[in-house]
């Protein structure tokens, strides 16, 4: 079965409320359970830094967070749920993308634009209060995305500008240094639930109308009470059509459920009534993850440790590419190239490390890795077989990350060191992409 990579990331910037949960976190969570499909889940704590420039918040966001997501359901053994932060490769791919990227084509996104654009009607200079990070934001996403070459990126209509701009970043790229980024497609997420919030308005921390995901029962049902209703009284025929009470209703509940309410309403329930019902609803669905939520708030670490699973998983992908990536833009160990002889008149290819398979007078098979200068880097163990010896090979060609998990059948060379090796190998890589 074709394994799909499909990448989330999420901003700490603030609380989780019920809009996030129903119209954001549930489906995705429910979406990992899919058959055939790879989920990477993370904090984009590097992107929130753009807008906040308060650390507590952005430390208590990432906590609150991730909490949330985990309380929810996200199994961190089934998905790579990481920070951003704890990926170096990240912003590293980020660096070596900024350098095949065109000002002009970042001269074009929207971020940029709008801000341009309400500083003219401001009368402000045009790039007044326009920080570099805000400016590189895209490359960031594109790195993001890139380092683990994800297929598909679930995005609202007003991000598919940054998916074509990661495949511009990747193209150019490719064509530079060889085959090495998948372009990744936008998968637009259309049906994404929009709750109204408490004053009839889309729920937003912008409106200040928002009813936190995991806020105490007694705040809960105060919220709601709060929500704002019309002035038909008990017995009169209430409308659904923009209602935010019966949406949220209709957001948690079954589908008899909200067959249910829907003919209540159009009986004339009381909004009183009508809201203690809503209230016990949510509440019957939040209260067992309210309860995980507060033991993960209460012990941070086990969140952290969750996250640290995440983060070598990602590593672990994102290693053996930057590898790649270094050695392909030329940032390789000057052991991995001889220089050319004196007195060449002609230009030449570098020569490159190479293989050699043989057999002994034991009748068993064995290789070595020798350096371009013929010295010996990499000496196998016996193998029972050309066939075995061969494999073992190619595992070390296709990718330096092999080294370690073939050490039992390597045999240690004396005064070689082990970086060296890796730059040998990396140096293979790379021509092979080429």
């Amino acid at each position: 079965m074709t394994t799909t990579r499909f990448l989330t990331g999420i901003t700490p910037s603030g609380t989780p409320h019920l809009g996030n949960y129903a119209g954001m976190m549930r489906p995705a969570i429910a979406a990992t359970r899919t058959p055939g499909v790879e989920n990477f889940y993370f904090l984009a704590d590097y992107h929130a830094l753009i807008k906040c420039q308060e650390p507590e918040r952005i430390h208590r966001s990432t906590l609150e967070i991730a909490a949330s997501w985990l309380a929810c359901g996200l199994d961190p053994e089934q998905v790579t749920f990481y920070r951003q932060s704890d990926v170096p490769e990240i912003p590293e791919l980020h660096w070596l993308l900024t350098c095949v990227t065109g000002k002009g084509l970042l001269n074009r996104a929207h971020a940029y634009k709008a801000v341009q654009d309400k500083n003219a009607e401001a009368g402000r200079e045009a790039d007044d209060g326009v920080s570099a990070g805000l400016f590189m934001y895209p490359v960031l996403m594109a790195a993001d995305i890139l380092a683990f070459n994800a297929h598909k990126v679930p995005v609202g209509r007003d991000q598919i500008q940054h998916i074509e701009m990661a495949r511009d970043m990747a193209s150019s790229f490719n064509h530079l240094y060889g085959e090495h980024f998948t372009l990744p497609e936008a998968a637009i997420e259309d049906n994404v639930a929009t709750l109204l919030g408490l004053d009839g308005r889309k729920m937003s921390k912008s409106y200040d109308n928002t009813i936190a995901l995991f806020c105490p029962p007694e705040q809960l049902k105060k919220l709601i009470g709060s929500i704002v209703t019309d002035s038909r009284a008990p017995g009169e025929p209430k409308e659904t059509e923009g209602s935010a009470l019966f949406q949220l209703y209709q957001a948690f509940a079954t589908p008899e459920e909200t067959a249910a309410m829907r003919r209540a309403f159009a009986e004339g329930i009381a909004w009183g009534e009508a809201k203690q019902l809503l209230f016990a609803r949510i509440d019957r669905e939040i209260a067992p993850m309210r309860a995980r939520y507060d033991d993960l708030m209460l012990h941070p670490e086990k969140v952290e440790a969750a996250l640290q699973i995440g983060a070598q998983r990602a590593r672990a992908l994102a290693q053996p590419l930057l590898q790649r990536l270094r050695a392909a833009v030329g940032l390789r160990p000057l052991s991995a190239t001889r220089p050319q002889a004196q007195g060449a008149h002609k230009a030449g290819k570098a020569q490159l490390p190479a293989f050699k398979q043989y057999r002994e007078a034991d009748g068993k098979f064995y290789f070595k890795l020798v350096a371009s200068d013929g010295r010996l880097l990499l000496q196998s163990t016996a193998f029972d077989a050309p066939r075995d010896a061969g494999q073992a090979i190619a595992r070390l060609q296709k990718e330096a990350g092999a080294l370690q998990a073939l050490a039992a059948q390597l045999a240690p060379v004396a005064g070689v060191d082990a970086t060296e090796v890796t730059a040998a190998l990396q140096a293979l890589a790379a021509a092979a992409d080429a």
